[in-house]
């Protein structure tokens, strides 16, 4: 895969995060493992088949495991891995930025 990366550090990180609804889901997945349902109404306004592709490409990219449990109906978790969650603080970072650069508009 590495082949296949771009030259430019930032580059590789947008690549791989570059998209709000992988940074929401990120968001939601630092708390702890999530059930497909948990995220489809934690990411709001995400579709099915948004959630479920950009799932896949997380899943890709060794951001998150998927978990299939064999039960009726099948039950799927989804957990942060440790190079996904070695991503805490640039979401840390945009949230700091975010609340500061609100925070400066409300005045």
């Amino acid at each position: 895969m590495t082949d296949k990366l771009p030259a430019c550090p930032v580059e590789i990180t947008l690549q791989l995060i570059g998209n709000k609804w992988k940074v929401l889901i990120l968001r939601d997945l630092l708390d702890g493992t999530k059930r497909f349902g948990e995220l489809k109404k934690s990411v709001t306004g995400i579709t099915q088949k948004v959630l479920t592709s950009n799932l896949r490409s997380m899943e890709e990219s060794d951001l998150v495991t998927r978990e299939v449990f064999p039960e009726v109906p099948p039950r799927v978790e989804y957990t942060l891995t440790e190079i996904g969650y070695s991503l805490k603080p640039i979401l840390d970072s945009m949230a700091v930025w975010g609340y500061e650069y609100k925070s400066r508009l409300n005045k």
